[in-house]
């Protein structure tokens, strides 16, 4: 049985942008359809403002995550977990932009966002 973790990274392969591909294998809890959730993510791959913004696959967690009735505090605890294990949370730095140095790839974003993200939908759920 495959993961949302396995699923989103698919997306993203298959030519989803990260956002999409996060926010993609979650439709079922956000609530939404996946041709409405293709255009909502739509803006926010590319880390907003075509790399200089947050990494996609971390909006495509928010989206999921305000969708499914999550807080800024578990936003801000995924962003946290995104930090601490890849040094950046910003599109730009992650991708290497004017450093050179690739801190992580694409796939690998989408993986550590749903992998994160599906540790505070086990808190929501919880409370439930």
């Amino acid at each position: 049985m495959e993961t949302r973790k396995q699923i989103a990274v698919a997306k993203k392969q298959s030519g989803y942008n990260c956002a999409q591909a996060v926010l993609c294998a979650y439709v079922d809890i956000a609530g939404i359809d996946e041709e409405s959730a293709i255009r909502l993510a739509a803006p926010f791959g590319a880390g907003m403002g075509n790399m200089e913004g947050t990494c996609g696959a971390i909006t495509g967690a928010g989206l999921v995550l305000g969708l499914s009735g999550g807080s800024t505090k578990q936003m801000r605890q995924i962003m946290n977990k995104f930090q601490e294990r890849n040094g950046a949370t910003q599109c730009k730095l992650l991708k290497g932009v004017g450093t050179g140095k690739v801190l992580r790839e694409c796939n690998d974003c989408v993986a550590d966002a749903a992998e994160f993200l599906e540790e505070q939908i086990g808190k929501i759920r919880s409370l439930l």
